[in-house]
């Protein structure tokens, strides 16, 4: 255990050498935390009572993972959204592959729908999207003109949405209707400075406070709904990539990793780090599909 200048302490939850550690996800069915290596297609899973680990591959590369309401698992993969029944059957839900591209984060609404990110591998300035997948399948575009799209997440009543467009180094806010899905009225929440790395991937807590990862920054940093920084947790590895909350109680920060492009890489990059009782997380919606 280690004590950051804020006074919170991290943890190695589980040790590794993921190229691309993302997307962390509390499965509440499962008791288990995932987590996704993009560049190496794999899907972790780590349950925190037992220390049990799994490792599944997914046979290309891979963005974002999250729970379905019927059981199973939605993945948002290089060629589009696949479906992980619960006997581990895939199939795709849909299949879109694009030249160049490729599935980054993703998050679930309030209504549980997806809201699936994608980038160029090149990262090419306008080259991604962000698009809302229903649970039949419906693709509706909500962004686009998006480089490297990132952190999406929901204020605790559904009627703000949080989101980053990684080299635009805000993060930016949007008014959400939960009855239609739609956003309208874009306008920043918060800027990282230069100096400090690049917002990544985010998680908003109980109390309406967002949680974002600073890419090249060393740190996770929460800021108020009003956008005034209020906490930083510094971290041993530069390239930190998502957060979220996981635990029996949703209290404790999950946080992943990178070590590509890192030569020499610190020892602890692309492993899974934890923050106990760092907060109150706040219950995320299964995918309805």
């Amino acid at each position: 255990m280690t004590t950051t200048r804020d006074g919170a302490s991290w943890e190695v939850a589980v040790r590794a050498e993921s190229a691309l550690g993302e997307g962390p996800t509390w499965d509440p069915a499962t008791g288990r935390l995932l987590w996704i290596d993009i560049l190496n297609s794999r899907l972790h899973g780590y349950d925190p009572a037992t220390g049990r680990r799994t490792l599944r591959r997914t046979g290309q590369h891979v963005g974002a993972v999250k729970p379905r309401a019927g059981g199973g698992l939605v993945l948002n993969l290089r060629d589009g959204i696949g479906l992980l029944d619960p006997d581990d059957t895939f199939r795709w839900l849909r299949h879109e592959p694009v030249p160049g591209r490729r599935g980054n984060d993703a998050a679930v609404a309030p209504d549980g729908a997806l809201w699936a990110g994608t980038m160029r591998y090149d990262e090419a300035t306008g080259g991604g999207t962000l698009t809302r997948v229903t649970g039949d399948g419906t693709a509706a575009p909500v962004l686009g003109d998006v480089t490297v799209s990132n952190g999406t997440g929901w204020s605790p009543d559904g009627r703000l949405m949080y989101y980053i467009d990684t080299p635009t180094r805000r993060i930016d806010v949007f008014d959400h209707d939960p009855d239609t899905g739609t956003v309208t009225g874009r306008r920043p929440l918060a800027e990282v400075e230069d100096g400090a790395g690049f917002p990544d991937g985010l998680t908003v807590d109980a109390e309406g406070g967002v949680w974002v990862a600073l890419w090249d920054g060393a740190a996770v940093r929460r800021y108020t709904p009003s956008g005034a920084l209020d906490r930083v947790i510094g971290l041993p590895v530069p390239r930190v990539t998502a957060c979220a909350f996981g635990g029996p109680g949703l209290t404790d920060l999950y946080i992943t990793t990178a070590r590509v492009g890192l030569d020499p890489a610190p020892p602890l990059a692309g492993s899974l780090l934890v923050v106990p009782d760092a907060g109150e997380g706040l219950a995320q919606p299964a995918f309805a599909g």
